[in-house]
Order: structure tokens, then sequence, then C-alpha cells
């Protein structure tokens, strides 16, 4: 890349800095860090904290805590840094410095989050001097807590003797839980019932110890309603928060892009999961990308993408880009993605009735025949669709068209009496009643 006299971004240098920590590689990480100094992009504070954690992690302190004192803009970001590699360094005269970072850090008005708390707690262990802090109440009134958090003080009470104590915080670990998981529901049931509001106030509810369902489910529940731009302030919000997206989180925020157009941002996250948090692109997260670039009407850029992914494209990703090229008119474009969904489940009747309409439509009464043949040969059939209701515990199903069931006749006048009553509403004034 040097020799092609190509300069490295911030990206590149922060991904650099974090492969040389990974690797325990100090002289390629000062490398990076001269290169970062040379073209300006230390003062970027994600560069920064990246050159800050592979001195850390690499043991060099002092080059650490240089980088820290130059920075022109930290966040909380930077802070977490410098706490977890001193916390974790197993220096015992770092300890004192630790806590004075974390005074500072207030003082600064940046406010310590999961990770700062998850970095402290350890240090409390053994420490009576500093296990009043851990056990204070800016510890155990954390909106944040998460497992680790409540294990680093279940063992801290163990490792001081207070074993009772230890047992009364597991307890309360459980009940938390069993509270969460149902406001987790609640936030999924309002979301899917139409009122957002609702949802809104569950999650937001101060009571509430967020995790990473709770997250998910509001994302999602944003994306269902169209509101894009909320549900990426609120992913923003969580990463903030320490809480790292999942492959669920993923799916959710990918779909509310695409609900909502905004593909540019749908594609930055993309990126972002997969290069900075290591989630791999499964065929879920691939078939909301290709969702995304279809509603926009960049079929053909949908396409490239599903040649270039990394897994075999699957029924969702051609059924994805099948519903596009209908809702754009691409027939050349849906005759394609059908075909692969013929590849892939050449038992499903559903596809082989889909594209003998997609060459219906187009007057291609050859290719209908052969469709019709293939799906004789096969010895397939069109499932009819079917529903059901259940009436004091007797399910009564019903087929396209049937009237085998022995209340037929007054099933279908009910049901004329019905779409009467709405044409006389003028719901839809081009609905007719059925005879």
């Amino acid at each position: 890349m040097c020799s092609s006299d190509v300069l490295p971004d911030d990206f590149t240098l922060s991904t650099l800095s974090k492969v040389s920590s990974e690797l325990g590689a100090l002289f390629s990480g000062k490398s990076i860090h001269g290169k970062s100094i040379r073209t300006g992009f230390v003062s970027d504070t994600v560069v920064a904290n990246s050159i800050m954690s592979m001195y850390c992690k690499c043991g060099n302190f002092d080059e650490s805590r240089k980088v820290f004192d130059e920075m022109t803009i930290r966040n909380s970001g930077s802070w977490n840094v410098l706490i977890a590699g001193y916390a974790v360094s197993g220096n015992c005269n770092f300890r004192e410095e630790t806590w004075e970072f974390v005074k500072q850090m207030q003082m600064d008005e940046v406010r310590p989050d999961a990770y700062t708390i998850s970095s402290l707690l350890p240090l409390c262990d053994g420490d009576m001097g500093k296990w009043d802090y851990g056990r204070s109440s800016t510890v155990i009134l954390m909106k944040c807590r998460n497992v680790f958090s409540w294990t680093a003080m279940i063992n801290g009470y163990v490792e001081n003797g207070d074993s009772d104590e230890a047992l009364s915080l597991f307890r309360d670990m459980q009940e938390l839980n069993n509270e969460v998981s149902l406001c987790n529901a609640l936030i999924d049931m309002y979301s899917k019932c139409g009122s957002l509001d609702s949802a809104r106030r569950v999650f937001e509810d101060d009571s509430l110890c967020k995790d990473a369902i709770s997250w998910s489910s509001m994302i999602s529940g944003y994306g269902l309603h169209g509101k894009g731009q909320e549900a990426i302030l609120l992913y923003d919000k969580m990463l903030q928060a320490g809480i790292r997206p999942d492959m669920i989180t993923t799916v959710g925020i990918l779909s509310a892009c695409g609900r909502s157009g905004l593909v540019n941002e749908g594609l930055n996250i993309y990126s972002s999961v997969i290069n900075d948090y290591g989630i791999e692109p499964t065929l879920e997260i691939c078939a909301c990308i290709v969702d995304m670039l279809g509603r926009a009407g960049q079929l053909d850029r949908a396409l490239d993408f599903i040649k270039a992914i990394p897994v075999e494209p699957g029924p969702s990703v051609w059924g994805a880009l099948v519903s596009c090229s209908i809702i754009h008119g691409d027939l050349e474009m849906q005759e394609l993605a059908y075909r692969f969904l013929i590849q892939l489940e050449p038992k499903n009747p559903s596809n082989y009735v889909s594209i003998s309409n997609l060459y219906a439509s187009s007057r291609r009464w050859d290719a209908v025949a052969e469709v019709r043949r293939m799906m004789k040969d096969k010895r397939l059939r069109k499932v009819p669709g079917c529903s059901w209701i259940s009436i004091n515990n007797k399910t009564h199903c019903f087929y396209v068209a049937d009237k085998a069931h022995p209340s037929s006749t007054s099933i279908y006048n009910m049901l004329d009496d019905l779409l009467l009553t709405m044409n006389d509403a003028i719901c839809s004034p081009h609905l007719e009643t059925s005879t």
C-alpha cells in the first residue's frame, strides 16, 4: 500500500493498531503511531484510542498515557481504554493511579459506563479500602448492569468473606433477569401491535436495566414503523452504552434502514459490524442488504452484492431479490431470481407457480407449458391457501373457494354483509361483493 503511494486513512490506521495489539507487536505498533502522526490522523479520537489500547496491551503504559495527555478531544472510550489497561496490568503500583483516572474522568463530566465499572470492580477484590467503593450505590444502582459486573460484585463479596451478601446479590440478579425478560417481551409486543409509544415508555423506564435484547427489540420496533433515523440514533446510543451488536441487533437495524430508504447509512453499519465487531455475514444479514438495495431500486447493485457475499446465497437472499424485482417491475431480474430459487428448492411448488405467472404476464406461453411440464414430472401441485380459527377448542379450517364447511352458507352470507357495509362506508370503492 505504501509502495503504491496510497496514504492510509483513519480506518486503516485504527485497524492496524488493533492487529498490532492482538499480536503484541510493539515495534509495528510504534510504526503505526508514527504514521498516524505524519498523516495527522493521530488527532482522530478513534485512531488515538486504538493506539492507546495497543500500547497498554503491549505493556508500554508510559506511551499510552502520553498519547492520552496529548489528545485534544477525549470521549468515554478514551478514558475506558486507559482505565482498563491499567486495571488489568497486574501492577499493584497502578491501583491508586487508576482510581485517580476515575476521579479525573468525573471531573471532566464524563460519566462512567458499564465498561468502566466492569474494569474497576476487579481492583476492589481483596482490597477493603476500595471495596467500600465497589459496593456503593454508584455500582449497585448502575443502570447498565450486565453479567460481568454482577459476577465481579458477587466474587468480591466472596473474597471478602461475606458469603451471605454474595448469595443475596445472586438472588437479586435472578429476580432482575426475570423482570428484564418481561419488559423485553412487552417492548416486542407493543411494537408489533402498533403501539410504538407504549413500547418506548417501557424501554425508557429508568427502573429497567436494559440488556442487548432490550435494545434490539426497540430498534426493531422503530424499523417496523418506518422510523429508520430513530432506529439509527438508538443504535448509536446502544454502542455508547457499551453494548456490542449481535446478529439479531444487526438484522433489526439493517431492516430499519431498508424500510426507510437509508441505503448509505445501512451499508456503513454493515461494514462496521463486520470489520469492527467481527460479526459473520449470515444469510439473514445478507438478505437485509439485498432487500435494502432492492427497495431503493438498486437491483443491479443488489445482484452484485449477492455474487460477492462469502456465504452461499439461500432462499431468503434470492427471495428478497424477487420481492424487490416485483416492486420495481424488473421482469428479467425476477426470472433470474426465480430460477435460483427453483435450484435451491426443487420441491417448492410456489416457485414454479410464480415463475409460470411471470411468463404468462409476458405472453411466453411456451415457457409456461415448460414449467407446468416440470411440475407434472416432479408431481408437484400448489397447496391452496388456508386459514383457520379455534372456537371452543375446535379448529375450523378454510381453503380458497372452499364450501365444504357445514356452515359455509352462513359464513359466505356474513362475508357479503361485511363487504356491503364496507362499501357503504366507502372504505374501498373498488371492492366487489362475492356471490
